[in-house]
């Protein structure tokens, strides 16, 4: 059964937390089952937010921009999947009201990692550097990261398989009608 009701899926973490890898799964998991697109932080910083840097301003303005073209896929039937930093919880907030105002599913997926885990798996050594404060505005360390306050799924990718990660929130999906039952698919 192919599912035709849009969302946007939206994971949020702090670097290496694991948004990128969970959201390839996700799509390689839904693909075939419904329209479904990806729309990964680090390529649309490439493409569609070319110029702007990290202040808080540019960092709001990215997510706005990214949740408008999440919500003109969604609105046409495709599940987006988003995969971005988003470190503010206004931002998100105001995707979702969006979202909510065209009738639009948004659930938020918290990715979570303790620092010493994001550190661990840092291949580029960027949490080093931002400690030493080689990088300025560094999120999660020189500058916020706002976690979700009530997500409608959390993933502790330093706890947990991306498998499990990948099933709990394709459960949260099911459950709230936006793809269809392992059984059905």
């Amino acid at each position: 059964m192919r599912q035709t009701t849009g969302f946007i899926l939206w994971l949020t973490g702090m670097s290496g937390a694991g948004k990128s890898t969970l959201s390839r799964a996700l799509q390689t998991r839904m693909d075939g089952m419904r329209p479904v697109e990806l729309l990964d932080g680090d390529e649309v910083r490439t493409w569609l937010s070319r110029g702007l840097g990290f202040s808080r301003e540019d960092r709001e303005e990215n997510v706005r921009r990214i949740g408008n073209v999440a919500l003109l896929l969604a609105r046409h039937g495709v599940g987006v999947i988003v995969a971005a930093i988003s470190p503010y919880r206004s931002s998100r907030d105001e995707v979702r009201r969006m979202a909510a105002a065209k009738g639009v599913p948004f659930l938020e997926v918290y990715i979570q990692a303790s620092l010493d885990a994001l550190i661990a798996r840092d291949v580029k050594g960027l949490y080093k550097k931002a400690l030493a404060g080689e990088i300025p505005h560094f999120t999660g360390v020189s500058d916020p990261y706002e976690a979700p306050e009530a997500p409608e799924a959390t993933v502790r990718s330093d706890a947990e398989s991306v498998e499990a990660g990948l099933e709990r929130v394709l459960e949260t999906l099911r459950a709230r009608g936006l793809l269809a039952s392992a059984a059905a698919a």
